[in-house]
């Protein structure tokens, strides 16, 4: 462990959501909440994403006309541990048949056994957006289905897929992410198909199951890609919605059928089917 290390504090006036959410998909270290924003630690400098976030800020204040006061301050500082006080802090989560643990925990008996460590990467099940993403799994992945998990993360959903008989191909544009994806996938012993640093765009074939866990700009913006991925009959679970863009996300939806719309606090998961005869 290096002697020093990074820590960032990041304070916003307006869309903390939004910014958690942005950050989540691109840091893999855990995010530490605090008050008006959040606490950020690393061994390596990160300022490559503070930057993308400060650009992230100047389109939410484009696109909705107003000024967002957002505040970033760096520091490095001498380490004192502070990965084994996060892990202290962070304990299994049981969802539905699956328990996430992290590897200082036992798994449980009786249970779908997903091994994450949230010092590591992104995704460990505590956010609501994952939790809901993991029932939605546990009801509509059946033996067999072809699954592609868009933005994959720590790969804690396509692992879950897998784990319930999901044939699964993996995508994120993070390539850490897909790499971090592919060693989670190898600790839980289970197994993907194919795996490329991109989007949807790239899907060669349809699925019976898409899943993307992702912000609602993008979901929006990347949601023809989506659908040309979804077989017909094949089921689309999004997330990463928060509550006040649900119906932004349903009208670009509209033409599949919302089969269920699941709520956890101001985060949705919003879950589609494509009709047989095609998009309604």
């Amino acid at each position: 462990m290096d002697r020093y290390y990074y820590e960032y504090r990041i304070k916003t006036d307006a869309f903390k959501d939004e910014i958690e959410s942005f950050l989540m998909d691109r840091f893999y270290n855990g995010i530490e909440e605090s008050g008006d924003g959040f606490i950020l630690r690393s061994e390596e400098e990160i300022d490559d994403i503070i930057e993308a976030l400060k650009e992230y800020v100047k389109s939410l204040e484009e696109l909705f006309e107003t000024s967002i006061d957002l505040e970033v301050e760096k520091k490095r500082k001498e380490n004192i541990d502070w990965i084994e006080k996060y892990k202290k802090s962070i304990t299994p989560v049981e969802v539905g048949e699956f328990y996430i643990y992290p590897s200082w925990y036992e798994p449980k008996e009786g249970k779908c056994n997903i091994q994450i460590d949230p010092a590591l990467a992104f995704g460990s099940g505590h956010h609501e957006t994952t939790a809901g993403c993991l029932e939605a799994i546990g009801r509509y992945v059946n033996e067999g289905d072809e699954v592609l998990d868009v933005g994959c993360g720590s790969g804690i959903l396509s692992i879950a897929a897998a784990k319930k008989g999901g044939l699964v191909d993996i995508c994120d544009t993070d390539e850490l992410a897909v790499k971090e994806a592919g060693k989670n996938f190898s600790l839980n012993k289970a197994e993907f198909l194919k795996a490329w640093v991109g989007s949807a765009d790239k899907a060669n074939k349809k699925y019976d199951i898409v899943i993307a866990n992702i912000i609602a700009d993008v979901l929006v913006m990347i949601r023809k890609d989506l659908k040309k991925a979804l077989k017909e009959g094949g089921v689309l679970v999004l997330s990463g919605i928060i509550d006040k863009y649900e119906d932004r996300v349903k009208e670009a939806f509209s033409d599949l059928k919302l089969l269920e719309n699941i709520e956890k606090n101001e985060w949705r998961v919003m879950i589609f089917k494509k009709d047989e005869d095609g998009e309604r």
